[in-house]
């Protein structure tokens, strides 16, 4: 074996490049040679001329190489599943993913954009309730992936983002692979990763590889970026260096939970308390978590405002009070705030109106705030979430999920007999309330039920009776929707909803939704989904993805034809200004020429049906969708809809 350094894969193409002519000459007198036929009576046989043939002087690698022994290192780590946009700056791990890993666990996901590739991985962890992989492109690949990643820290949600890069100026061939590399490129979403790496060996690969698993699932979780050199990918891996390599044990942490002091003192207020309000927004991390607050509400009798990050509580127990959060909160002395995602927007306001300040809600002046979260323990300062400073009574580090257990022991070892009739009896007061707050949810829900176009409710509730009976996720907001699925359906599993984006950012829906349809993929599980025009168009690729690899997904486009967010706020401004609202519509809606979303499924694959306008076709239009999805296909279906 000679001694002499070894050339990296990489070094030598940037040097035929600089050698150009030579090496241009050399090609053309090889291929000249191999369309020159044999001398008679020779033993060799002539060359065929092939295009594809590698350059004589390119260095083949016939051991294993770098990114094969990353594929073991991803093998390890539990993940079913990578997305991406195929691109050159991953092409050796790719290449091992397929041919080395054999393209099974994880399975290769083809996107057509590096942010459905990242959301379709933040809706499958909201289901899966583990990761899966994103591949995306060096820098420009990145900035596209961006907004997804962005939406996954605002909400928590833990993904494994890898990313390839040509740290090695020298080996960058001219023009492209400059501009799509960089020296520091995680610095394009370090503001919003919980953390990134750029290993510069095989073994600081793998131990970076299991370090973002690891701290991507333990609370607070958050998206991760590992950067993966190419040279480390597509080198040889010699079996002394091999024989070094060493992957480290991915070993799951519990997560961090209260102190018991503060715990047992939260529970002696709560008991104490006459009007106790339990506020849940991102604490269902796992399927257990509605279970335990439904207990801690039955032991207290209190009310629960559920804030729809997660699934944190059912929609329909007598204790949940969500449909009067604002006369709930007024009332109470005593707040339990569990990973309230922001606490000073819980307790005050912002008017958004000129030339007032801000206003206090009319909450009771001696209230106590109980905050237990892990807000604190994730912070940066320029996108920061904790927003204006809001110091609780009560401050508890910890997750909440992981905290109710012992918060549930406290509670019950200060209740007295005399104390628990007290609280059954408010119990019995509020437990009144909620059939009132699902009539009066109906009652609004007929306005409009026969106009044209379909009114939201109408849409709900067409489709509520179809999953009704069903095993059934809702994987995308309801904002957008008068939050009517909370209102009138059934909500009472984990999966059945999985919480919003994070950050608002349009185009997360429709490939969230997606995600979760893959991991619900072969539960029998039907995944129906009501996605925004407006979402739809960011990101409508999705569509051949799912048509691609036969993920199951209903997806009703809630075709409004604007974007009615911006109209709303437009007309404010309007109004404000007391000037004309007839032009308010310019800029913000989507017409002149109506997009049909059923022939844009139809382009991509998918069983397609609409524009539908007319309420009464709509029940059996979602009927003939749900047959398409349980036999194992998508479907999409445009519903001409009113604005909200």
């Amino acid at each position: 074996m000679s001694k002499s350094p070894k050339m990296k894969r990489r070094q030598f193409l940037a040097g035929a490049i600089a050698a150009g002519p030579v090496l241009g000459l050399a090609a053309a007198t090889n291929k000249a040679a191999a369309q020159t036929p044999a001398p008679r009576g020779s033993s060799v046989p002539p060359v065929p001329p092939n295009e594809n043939v590698l350059p004589d002087a390119t260095p083949l690698t016939e051991a294993r190489s770098g990114s094969d022994f990353m594929v073991d290192v991803i093998k390890t780590l539990n993940i079913d599943y990578v997305a991406c946009l195929p691109a050159s700056t991953f092409r050796g791990l790719q290449e091992s993913l397929l041919n080395y890993g054999m393209n099974t666990k994880p399975e290769f996901i083809m996107c057509l954009h590096e942010e459905c590739a990242v959301a379709m991985a933040h809706g499958y962890a909201k289901v899966a309730k583990k990761p899966m992989a994103a591949l995306v492109h060096g820098t420009v690949g990145l900035q596209h992936a961006a907004m997804a990643i962005y939406n996954a820290y605002a909400d928590r949600a833990p993904i494994v983002v890898l990313s390839g890069n040509i740290q090695n100026t020298a080996a960058r061939r001219p023009n492209v692979e400059w501009n799509h590399a960089a020296l520091d490129q995680n610095t394009l979403v370090r503001d919003f990763t919980k953390w990134d790496a750029q290993p510069t060996s095989l073994q600081g690969a793998a131990e970076s590889l299991v370090q973002a698993y690891d701290l991507a699932t333990t609370a607070p979780m958050g998206p991760v970026l590992v950067t993966l050199d190419a040279d480390l990918q597509e080198d040889p891996l010699e079996k002394t260096e091999e024989a070094r390599l060493r992957i480290p044990k991915l070993t799951r942490r519990a997560h961090p939970q209260g102190d018991d002091e503060s715990l047992r003192e939260a529970a002696k207020m709560l008991v104490a308390a006459e009007n106790p309000v339990i506020y849940a927004n991102r604490y269902g991390r796992s399927e257990k978590a509605p279970a335990l607050l439904v207990q801690l509400a039955e032991l207290l009798h209190a009310p629960v405002i559920d804030g729809r990050s997660r699934m944190n509580f059912p929609s329909r127990h007598k204790y949940n009070h969500s449909a009067r959060r604002e006369q709930a909160l007024a009332q109470a002395d005593v707040l339990l705030a569990l990973e309230p995602v922001e606490l000073w927007g819980l307790t005050n306001d912002v008017r958004d109106l000129i030339g007032r300040p801000n206003l206090r809600l009319n909450r009771q002046a001696n209230l106590k705030v109980i905050h237990i979260g892990t807000e604190s323990l994730l912070v940066k300062s320029n996108y920061g979430e904790v927003q204006r400073y809001a110091p609780a009574d009560l401050p508890i580090s910890g997750d909440a999920e992981a905290s109710m257990p012992s918060l549930i022991e406290a509670v019950k070892r200060e209740l007295t007999p005399a104390r628990t009739a007290a609280l059954a009896a408010r119990g019995e007061k509020l437990a009144a309330m909620a059939p009132r707050l699902l009539e009066q949810a109906h009652a609004d829900a007929v306005y409009g039920w026969d106009a044209s176009p379909i009114s939201i409710p109408r849409t709900c509730m067409e489709l509520w009776d179809h999953l009704k009976n069903e095993d059934w996720t809702m994987p995308t907001e309801t904002v957008f929707l008068s939050d009517y699925p909370h209102r009138l359906w059934d909500i009472k599993q984990s999966h059945n909803w999985i919480g919003g984006s994070g950050a608002q950012g349009v185009g997360y829906n429709a490939p969230a939704a997606l995600g979760a349809a893959l991991a619900n993929k072969g539960t029998g599980r039907v995944t129906a989904a009501i996605i925004g025009d407006g979402e739809m168009m960011m990101t409508n690729t999705m569509l051949w993805t799912a048509a691609h690899h036969q993920i199951p997904l209903l997806a009703i486009v809630h075709n409004n034809r604007s974007y009615h967010m911006e109209v709303m706020h437009t007309l404010r401004m309007a109004d404000r200004r007391s000037r004309d609202t007839a032009r308010i519509h310019i800029g913000t809606d989507i017409t002149n020429p109506n997009i049909d979303y059923a022939v844009l499924a139809k382009s991509m694959g998918v069983y397609g049906q609409g524009p539908i306008s007319n309420p009464n076709d709509l029940g059996p239009a979602i009927k003939r969708a749900i047959d398409v999805v349980k036999r194992g296909e998508p479907a999409l279906i445009d519903v001409v809809s009113q604005p909200r």
